[in-house]
């Protein structure tokens, strides 16, 4: 059995754990996120397999199991067990894709890195495609849908949507379909791992980077088992992430409003008050039902501008917190058999992870 490693410690997680043998080639690390994935992930791996032994490189596969429930952390010590490529990263706890994607980043030390899903719908066959674009003058590979075989109409239009809005509120631009499945040069991984914020939205970030960028268009398959594990509420938070790691706009569409009730206000007092210098104050009618209207309007508008600002404040509390994204239970690896792992310390103020010790007896 490919042997197991805890450690307290903070950093970057264990620079010399399962590190790529170097074989005198280019190297890869396939970050791989996985959350309850049992029913398909041998399966997947084998596709994935099958492409890289026909790769010339040296191949890491780093699957982070982001606190799945079913049998995925048994899968994944299974295909160590056989196959001295994979490494198995457990988190403790559900984080969300979004860090699991960060817990694998901090531990690829390959030449060239790419990230994708392990459910099928980022097909591995694309991978050569990557590669290629990659070994030219490109930093970073992006791919971007064309069409989903088995998304429904609300995906496709939220998704539309959802590009749309945030491409309009930030200077950070992302292409509509833009996917999890890229291509980085260690480089580009370095300074990604290096951005320190706890709402991490990697799509925007590796965009923000600003590095030599091409894109690949492909048509994503069928899940190869199970369902999708992106629910409402989590496309929600992640529209959420975006939109508040990304953009001040919602704060100055609250300015604007407030200035422009303002004006109505003053237009409104002169109005009034045009009346008592004529004299004919006895015009005026009572106006119960547009002064009620104007204060729900105006109340409503108050508690929407509350709430957009409460937003930044709690996203501004939760990064002064310094709490990692991430928390790595164990690492597992059949390198380990004859390396012992140490952990290095990154160099940010805050480390993006910690691994914490886990009582195995």
């Amino acid at each position: 059995m490919p042997s197991r490693h805890s450690s307290g410690a903070g950093g970057r997680a264990g620079h010399s754990n399962a590190e790529p043998v170097d074989q005198g080639g280019p190297s890869l690390d396939i970050v791989i996120p996985v959350f309850n994935e049992a029913d398909g992930l041998a399966r997947f791996h084998r596709r994935l397999e099958d492409v890289c032994n026909t790769l010339n490189v040296c191949t890491r596969f780093i699957y982070v199991n982001d606190g799945s429930r079913d049998a995925t952390a048994d899968i994944l010590r299974q295909l160590a067990e056989h196959d001295p490529r994979v490494v198995g990263v457990e988190l403790t706890r559900n984080f969300g894709h979004q860090a699991a994607l960060s817990a694998g980043l901090s531990i690829a030390r390959a030449d060239f890195v790419i990230t994708m899903d392990g459910d099928g719908q980022h097909p591995p066959e694309l991978i050569p495609t990557l590669l290629e674009h990659l070994g030219g003058d490109f930093d970073v590979v992006l791919t971007v849908r064309r069409r989903t075989e088995d998304s429904g109409v609300r995906k496709r239009v939220s998704s539309a949507w959802f590009y749309r809005v945030l491409n309009w509120i930030s200077a950070t631009k992302l292409a509509p379909g833009t996917a999890d499945y890229r291509a980085l040069r260690q480089i580009v991984v370095e300074s990604l791992v290096r951005l320190p914020e706890y709402h991490r939205f990697v799509r925007g970030m590796v965009s923000w980077l600003g590095y030599r960028t091409v894109a690949v268009e492909y048509d994503a398959p069928p899940r190869i088992a199970g369902s999708t594990k992106y629910s409402i509420g989590k496309m929600f938070k992640l529209a959420l992430d975006a939109t508040f790691s990304f953009s001040l706009v919602p704060l100055q569409i609250s300015a604007a409003l407030g200035l422009f009730f303002f004006i109505l206000a003053a237009v409104e007092a002169a109005y009034v008050l045009s009346f008592w210098v004529r004299g004919d104050q006895q015009l005026l009618a009572p106006g119960w039902g547009s002064l009620m209207f104007m204060l729900l309007v105006v109340g409503g508008l108050l508690m929407i501008m509350l709430g957009i600002v409460g937003a930044y404040v709690g996203y501004t509390l939760q990064e002064v917190k310094g709490r990692p994204v991430f928390l790595i239970r164990s690492i597992d690896s059949a390198v380990e058999r004859t390396a012992q792992p140490s952990v290095a310390a990154h160099k940010n103020d805050r480390p993006l992870e910690r691994q914490v010790p886990v009582d195995r007896a």
